[in-house]
């Protein structure tokens, strides 16, 4: 987008920016859509309502069991061709974690699940497809920011209606999630599993200052099954682990882990997302006390990929030292929806394999935003704010505002209004 059209956006929704006043601390934002007053929760995050938005209408629903107030309520929007929009504050050059929940509650009545699309700016990010009224869907993407404003939009209502429960906005810090094809691509979230934790509960702010949420591997979810065949054992420490290096996993998330006892640990995640190109990091730190004579040497299995089964992981000398942290991984690999791989034990090696935690995420090709940022002032002063106001985002991409038509170029222009 050019810096105009951007500039103007910022003092038309003015008030629909929020800042670091509003925030957990620099670069959290937390809307509660459709809530009516700002709050604290449980962790120490402060929700603020949408109530400034000048468009769609609010809706309270009750689930069993879902108590969080920021849940309690949705904005939906009508199932027509506009796209609809929030628009938050960035810092350009830095990298932030985008997070949006859907939790329909039948909040309509209708019992008609909602199926409708989301992206950010001019790329399309997901579509999101509700199959059961009480369970919150949550994707997640990871993104450089490179204006001083990023708009998340709702569009292309196919069945009931578009909706949203939370937007949440998370700055990370340095050259967390650095990959040099960030130009191109944004990284959208698919798993993130907190191996051997202590109980169901997902691991996320204070303990992760970045508010990133890992799941825990005794949840069953359909998104990952882990195999805990005969062998398999969680072990955890409460000594401090040094994970102040590149991704930053949290502590807690470190200090859990699975060993294979019998020599290996095999798992199959079902991918969000994929098949595709993607991004996958494993997170290691020795936790256990090895006597000087004993070793753990192993090697990631991947079938179909017998060249990326050569490195052998000892994670005391790859971390240079035990409880810290070490975490391979690969910036461009192919991975299929459902992923089977296993890590195997060397043969020279005493212990079996042990894993801390794992991040995938899917490459998600940008789209360049519509070469028309020059006209947005033309525009508005013939049409009038009200249409402004009614569909934000970009003016052609991912779909075009109803009161325009565009071209089919790669970078796409306004041909009538």
């Amino acid at each position: 987008m050019e810096t105009s059209y951007l500039c103007f956006w910022f003092f038309i929704f003015a008030p629909l920016l929020f800042g670091s006043s509003t925030a957990q601390m620099p670069g959290f934002v937390s809307l509660d859509c459709g809530g009516e007053e700002s709050f604290t929760d449980e962790l120490g995050l402060n929700w603020t309502p949408d109530a400034h938005m000048v468009f769609g209408q609010t809706a309270r629903i009750a689930v069993a069991n879902e108590t969080r107030k920021q849940y309690m309520t949705v904005r939906h929007f009508p199932a027509d061709t506009r796209k609809y929009c929030y628009t938050l504050n960035v810092t350009p050059r830095t990298r932030y974690l985008v997070r949006a929940t859907f939790l329909y509650g039948n909040f309509d009545n209708n019992n008609v699940y909602p199926k409708f699309d989301i992206s950010v700016g001019p790329t399309r990010w997901s579509t999101i497809v509700i199959s059961d009224a009480n369970t919150i869907e949550v994707i997640e993407l990871i993104f450089l920011a490179t204006e001083p404003a990023e708009s998340v939009c709702l569009y292309n209502g196919n069945t009931g209606q578009p909706f949203i429960s939370t937007l949440e906005l998370r700055q990370f810090n340095g050259s967390a999630y650095y990959t040099k094809y960030e130009n191109q691509y944004y990284l959208g979230v698919s798993a993130r599993i907190n191996f051997g934790a202590e109980s169901d509960a997902p691991v996320r702010y204070p303990e992760d200052p970045f508010d990133r949420i890992w799941a825990s591997d005794t949840v069953k979810k359909a998104n990952y099954l882990v195999d805990v065949a005969a062998g398999t054992e969680r072990i955890s420490t409460v000594l401090p682990i040094d994970a102040n290096k590149d991704e930053r996993p949290p502590v807690k998330v470190m200090q859990t882990a699975v060993v294979g006892r019998s020599g290996s640990l095999t798992y199959r995640l079902n991918l969000d997302g994929f098949p595709g190109f993607g991004w996958a990091v494993t997170y290691f730190a020795e936790i256990e006390d090895l006597a000087a004579n004993e070793s753990r040497k192993f090697r990631l299995v991947l079938p179909g990929n017998p060249d990326l089964s050569k490195p052998i992981v000892n994670i005391q000398e790859n971390a240079q030292g035990k409880y810290r942290i070490y975490e391979p991984g690969f910036i461009n690999i192919t991975l299929p929806f459902v992923l089977s791989f296993k890590f195997a034990k060397t043969p020279d090696s005493t212990q079996g394999p042990l894993i801390n935690a794992m991040e995938i995420s899917k490459y998600v090709q940008k789209a360049d935003a519509s070469a028309d940022g020059e006209v947005i002032a033309s525009v508005v002063s013939h049409y009038g704010p009200a249409n402004w106001t009614q569909e934000g985002g970009d003016p052609c991409l991912p779909v075009p505002w109803t009161w325009v038509e565009c071209n089919s170029d790669p970078q796409p222009r306004i041909t009538l209004m």
